[in-house]
């Protein structure tokens, strides 16, 4: 680890942290109280897939939703208006837009082809954001000179990782330039997050052997043909499925680094208390 003792992460001068986990637990909460005190450069993975990597495609995909109203299609045709993704830390709703459901498109869905198109360019987009964590760390320091970087990574990260692999590129990198914190949590929160998501379903991404055979058995308990599919019931369905598949991949990741409770991290107010409750877990990993 590239702090192998609890003293060797309170000397540091520079602190570096990689947070993964379930959406929802935190990791946006802490890396956006890290950026306020002025010290921390916050670098959301998510962020960086939605503007360098799929900017362009999010903006297109609204643009071909103009051109079906004649009024604005005239005005895009005549460069009397633009239209530009707006997409922030917190409201990251520009790319989950573009990534979309597979199902009725009546009701909003993709065609199937198209979806899984959409999901193999997220995930090579989720790949490259990744490995530019290593490159962004110095420039945070030497551009804007930030002592300590937090990256927040989307709840997806264990998807497009192999962290059973010890030469896996993307974790091998990662965890040679920050300290990976997973944020556990409980049984109880993965129910609080599904009838969370079931009140409001996002698109969510899959891997794409998992996310075949979803859409197969779906398919099959439901007997519904791909073009009929109501695109929330389904991702509601597949959503369940998922979030319970990831724990084990997330503390498999854990193994490249530590691990905390969500219900701590709830606790957590300042750097301070983040900075108490990394040594604590590197005290346990040292047990």
């Amino acid at each position: 680890m590239l702090y192998d003792t609890a003293q060797a992460w309170h000397d540091a001068p520079q602190k570096r942290i990689l947070l993964f986990g379930m959406s929802g637990l935190g990791k946006t909460h802490i890396s956006d109280m890290l950026r306020r005190t002025g010290k921390w450069f916050h670098y959301s993975v998510d962020y960086r897939i939605g503007t360098r990597y799929l900017g362009e495609r999010i903006a297109d995909n609204a643009k071909a939703h103009a051109m079906q109203v004649p009024f604005l299609a005239e005005l895009l045709r005549t460069d009397s208006i633009y239209i530009a993704s707006n997409i922030t830390f917190s409201n990251l709703a520009p790319l989950s837009a573009w990534l979309g459901k597979p199902g009725d498109p009546a009701k909003g869905g993709l065609d199937w082809d198209e979806y899984r198109r959409r999901q193999n360019a997220h995930r090579e987009a989720e790949i490259a954001a990744l490995l530019d964590t290593v490159p962004f760390i110095d420039r945070a320091e030497q551009l804007y000179g930030y002592p300590h970087f937090v990256c927040d990574s989307g709840g997806s990260i264990c998807e497009v990782v192999d962290p059973a692999d010890p030469a896996d590129p993307v974790m091998t990198a990662l965890s040679a330039h920050m300290l990976p914190v997973w944020i556990k949590g409980s049984d109880a929160h993965t129910e609080e997050l599904i009838t969370r998501f079931d009140a409001a379903p996002k698109p969510i991404y899959y891997r794409p052997h998992e996310l075949e055979a979803s859409w197969r058995t779906y398919l099959a308990e439901t007997g519904a043909r791909e073009a009929t599919v109501d695109p929330d019931a389904f991702i509601r369905w597949a959503y369940a499925r998922v979030i319970k598949d990831r724990q084990p991949r997330y503390e498999a990741m854990a193994k490249w680094g530590v691990t905390v409770s969500a219900d701590d991290v709830a606790r957590v107010r300042g750097p301070e208390d983040l900075e108490e409750l990394v040594s604590g877990a590197i005290v346990r990993r040292e047990l």
